[in-house]
C-alpha cells in the first residue's frame, strides 16, 4: 500500500475502513431476478473475528416489494457492532432486472443501495452493483462488481469489490455450492495483495413452500479468509419470508 500521512491513516481506520469491514460480515450475493408483486420480510446476519482481534457482528431486518416486473425495492434497518462499539443504519436497496430471465445466455441486473447512518459523525454510502447470472443445466453462476462511494466524515474515493457464487440446484428445498467476496481498494488503483480482502467458502441455499405464494428462502455460507487482511472465518446467513 502506498505511504500515507499519519492523520489520513488514523481517519481511515476510525472512519470508513472500519465501517466497511463490518458491513462485509453480513454481505450477500445479489441476483438479478425480480418477481412482480412479491412481498418479503428479510433477515440477514453475520459474524467474524477481525484482524484486530475484535468480534464483528452485523444484523438487519427489512421489508421489500416487487413494484414492477423489473424493479424490486427494500428498506431495512441494520445494526453493526465491533467489540463494545455499535452503529445503527437505515438502508434503501433497489434491484433492477435489465433483461428477461433466460432470454439471453446471461441475465443482467443492477443494484443501487443508499446507506444512511442513524449515529452522528458517520459517513453516508452509495453502492452500485452490476449483476451477471447464467445457467448450465442445474448449475447457476453469478458474478457481480460493487462500486462504493462515501460522503461525509471519513470520505474516501470510490472502492471496488466483487461477489461471486456457484451453486448446484439439486432440489428447491436444498441447493449447495460456493460463495466468494472481496474488496480490492480504490477502483482505479487497487491495494497491494496483502491489503486486499478476499473470502470464500461453502454455501447452502433453499426455498420451502408454505402455501399459495408463501415460502421461506434461506442461504448461508462459511467464508474462509484467503488474504492477510481478511478475517480468518466469517459466518453469514439470510432468511426471507415471501408472501
Amino acid at each position: 500500500m502506498k505511504a500515507v500521512k499519519t492523520s489520513t491513516l488514523t481517519l481511515l481506520l476510525t472512519g470508513f475502513f472500519s465501517h466497511t469491514a463490518l458491513a462485509g460480515v453480513a454481505d450477500y450475493v445479489y441476483v438479478p431476478n425480480v418477481e412482480y408483486g412479491e412481498k418479503e420480510i428479510d433477515f440477514k446476519t453475520g459474524t467474524a473475528k477481525l484482524a484486530n482481534g475484535k468480534r464483528a457482528q452485523v444484523s438487519s431486518i427489512g421489508v421489500g416489494y416487487g413494484v414492477t416486473e423489473y424493479w424490486f425495492t427494500e428498506v431495512y434497518f441494520k445494526h453493526e457492532r465491533e467489540g463494545d462499539e455499535g452503529l445503527s443504519i437505515g438502508e434503501w436497496e433497489n434491484k433492477f432486472q435489465l433483461t428477461e430471465t433466460g432470454k439471453y445466455p446471461v441475465d443482467l441486473g443492477l443494484t443501487v443501495e443508499i446507506e444512511a447512518p442513524l449515529n452522528k459523525n458517520q459517513s453516508y454510502e452509495l453502492k452500485l452493483a452490476p449483476m451477471l447470472q447464467t445457467n448450465f443445466d442445474k448449475i447457476q453462476l453469478n458474478g457481480n462488481l460493487t462500486f462504493e462511494s462515501t460522503f461525509g466524515p471519513g470520505q474516501k474515493p470510490m472502492q471496488l469489490g466483487y461477489q461471486w457464487q456457484a451453486k448446484y440446484r439439486w432440489k428447491p428445498q436444498f441447493e449447495f455450492g460456493l460463495q466468494g467476496f472481496g474488496d480490492m481498494g480504490k477502483w482505479n488503483d487497487w491495494n497491494n495483495a496483502d491489503a486486499q480482502d478476499h473470502r470464500m467458502g461453502p454455501a447452502i441455499f433453499g426455498k420451502i413452500g408454505l402455501g399459495v405464494k408463501q415460502a421461506i428462502k434461506y442461504n448461508a455460507a462459511l467464508l474462509l479468509g484467503t488474504s492477510a487482511a481478511a478475517a480468518n472465518r466469517t459466518f453469514r446467513m439470510q432468511v426471507e419470508y415471501e408472501f
